[in-house]
């Protein structure tokens, strides 16, 4: 069986690193739930270690608490829906409808009990960040107009590709302190994809003479590589309290290279610096009730001290110098309750603090991460006598936002930007015990 799990964990990553999505609904940038079981708990695994992939990634002491050794494989389906509306007055005004598509972010966690030992050991593969937003060019919505070449003749950005995915490998390690406590920690190798086109954080470029500066194409780009620590503790009661804390490090990246060319077709270099931010996050659970567990997750996530989303608006060059995002607290619940020995039945809800501030909507067309709402629900059936398969949905309703159009000389007088979301989530998956 060991040999089994252990070539399933090399084959799932392998699907992962192949197929990890760029696009991702959680908490800000972050995907806030990992596998349809955590997801249908509302992502509140802190102190609620139920399997090994949200324990994997909300808190890497909670393995030891898992009642074996395990491995679990994961894939969410999203469908999102995204538009955006502007208006200058007197000049125009239109909608467009963005077409990001179903996107797949698959989920793999691996967790090895040690006999004889207080060492638990795993390793998670997860989707952990992102976004994408496929807006086409428009004749009438003033802020994809295409760019101008032209003095005095008004631009948008025209047609706007942005993507980003961030795939985090954690491989951690749990010690069982006493029967109730464990300790856990572990790195994590952090791996992103950016497309930014047009490339907003590169200078507008004016090469051809034409008087009228546009911004370069920002499709040409690599892997970019980094890594941060996880931290943790779970502590556990005599009358069913569960206890839980994990402090997750920034994931610091290197800095983010776009190759690209100005007006003539001659080379040129975009270079922009993104981290993932730190979190921190405070779970209690409780399984004292018979068949019944309730959870919840406090989670600070620290957008404002973090590069790329720390600054705002333009630089002298005209370049955006960030989103300026607001550091944010979440809130997750969930409920689990076992119906009989073959089946579970879960639910949960997730809020978030939007961490985009309504004067920076304009800004953050391309990155529309503001939804504060979740709503989630789940099942976990027993096929075999070791093999569970595991479903959950989630819905995140329509988060709205608006602002004025910005532009590297202010606001645009008399302009308005709206931009809307909504989300579907189907997640399926199964969990292998051994």
């Amino acid at each position: 069986m060991r040999r089994f799990a252990q070539s399933w964990c090399l084959v799932g990553g392998l699907f992962l690193v192949h197929f990890v999505s760029s696009m991702a609904f959680g908490q800000g940038i972050f995907i806030a739930s990992q596998g349809p079981v955590n997801r249908s708990m509302g992502s509140a695994g802190t102190a609620a270690p139920l399997e090994a992939i949200g324990s994997l990634y909300w808190n890497p002491a909670s393995i030891s608490a898992l009642p074996g050794s395990e491995i679990g494989f994961g894939t969410a389906l999203v469908l999102p829906t995204i538009e955006t509306d502007s208006s200058i007055t007197g000049l125009a005004a239109g909608s467009t409808r963005a077409e990001p598509g179903v996107s797949a972010v698959p989920t793999l966690g691996w967790v090895h009990q040690i006999e004889g030992s207080p060492f638990t050991v795993g390793l998670g593969m997860f989707g952990a960040a992102g976004f994408r937003t496929n807006f086409p060019a428009s004749a009438t919505n003033p802020y994809f107009l295409p760019q101008s070449n032209t003095p005095g003749v008004p631009g948008g950005l025209g047609r706007i590709y942005t993507q980003a995915a961030f795939l985090e490998i954690i491989p951690t390690v749990s010690y069982q302190v006493t029967d109730r406590l464990s300790v856990g920690a572990g790195p994590t190798l952090t791996l992103a994809d950016v497309i930014i086109d047009p490339l907003v954080i590169a200078a507008p470029d004016d090469a051809d003479g034409s008087g009228a500066a546009r911004y370069p194409s920002g499709r040409g780009t690599r892997t970019h590589w980094g890594g941060g620590v996880q931290l943790g503790v779970y502590y556990e009661t005599e009358d069913g309290l569960h206890l839980g804390a994990t402090w997750k490090s920034p994931q610091w990246m290197e800095t983010f290279r776009f190759q690209t060319e100005n007006e003539l077709g001659l080379p040129a270099v975009g270079r922009y610096d993104l981290d993932l931010p730190m979190i921190v996050s405070l779970g209690a659970a409780y399984s004292g009730w018979e068949n019944l567990v309730v959870s919840a997750d406090f989670r600070y996530l620290d957008y404002a001290n973090t590069d790329g989303f720390d600054r705002s608006g333009f630089n002298p060059d005209g370049s955006i110098a960030g989103v300026g995002w607001d550091s944010v607290f979440s809130l997750a619940t969930g409920v689990q309750y076992e119906v009989n020995e073959d089946l579970y039945v879960r639910g949960g809800y997730t809020f978030n603090e939007n961490p985009i501030p309504e004067s920076l909507t304009s800004l953050n067309v391309l990155t529309p991460l503001y939804f504060q709402h979740q709503f989630h629900a789940g099942t976990s059936y027993r096929l075999f006598k070791q093999v569970w398969f595991n479903l959950a949905y989630s819905f995140y309703p329509e988060s709205e936002i608006s602002g004025p159009i910005l532009s590297p000389l202010g606001a645009i007088p008399g302009s308005r930007v709206t931009s809307r979301l909504s989300v579907h989530i189907l997640d399926v998956g199964l969990t292998v015990r051994y």
